[in-house]
């Protein structure tokens, strides 16, 4: 088994995929229309090959609800230089800062950004002491202050 990509709902295909190529530096891969008549464009981090598929319908569609919080997805969770600095941004993009940048137990500084259409991003820099010691394919764990 291998977890191909992960796909979002967006109500701006454009803007958002702004939003995730200047604000987190993915690169568009592909695009296609769907049966419905939906859109969809696949981005992918050049570093790692993670894929983020940004998925639009048109208003007519059983698909075009807006996101809500708690329905099943959580977050996005990304691994940066400077938290503090890529939450500014991607606010400066048209994100809204969820929850300030903080620093959790001496490892890690993590805060919150939601995109355009709600979605929250966990942004996270690993301190220096810490950056040995922490698996890179192991989620964060942690919550808000």
């Amino acid at each position: 088994m291998s977890l191909e990509y992960v796909g979002i709902r967006v109500r701006d295909l454009d803007r958002s995929i702004h939003f995730y190529t200047e604000g987190l530096g993915l690169i568009e891969r592909g695009r296609g229309s769907m049966s419905h008549g939906g859109q969809y464009v696949e981005l992918g981090d050049p570093r790692t090959g993670a894929r983020l598929e940004l998925n639009w319908y048109p208003s007519d569609s059983p698909y075009a609800t807006p996101y809500s919080p708690g329905e099943g997805l959580d977050h996005l969770g990304v691994v940066v230089d400077d938290a503090d600095r890529m939450v500014a941004h991607l606010v400066a993009l048209g994100g809204r800062l969820a929850i300030p940048v903080w620093e959790e137990r001496g490892r890690c500084r993590i805060g919150f950004v939601e995109d355009p259409d709600g979605i929250w991003i966990e942004v996270e820099s690993r301190l220096p002491a810490a950056s040995a010691t922490i698996d890179e394919g192991t989620p964060s764990g942690t919550a808000p202050p």
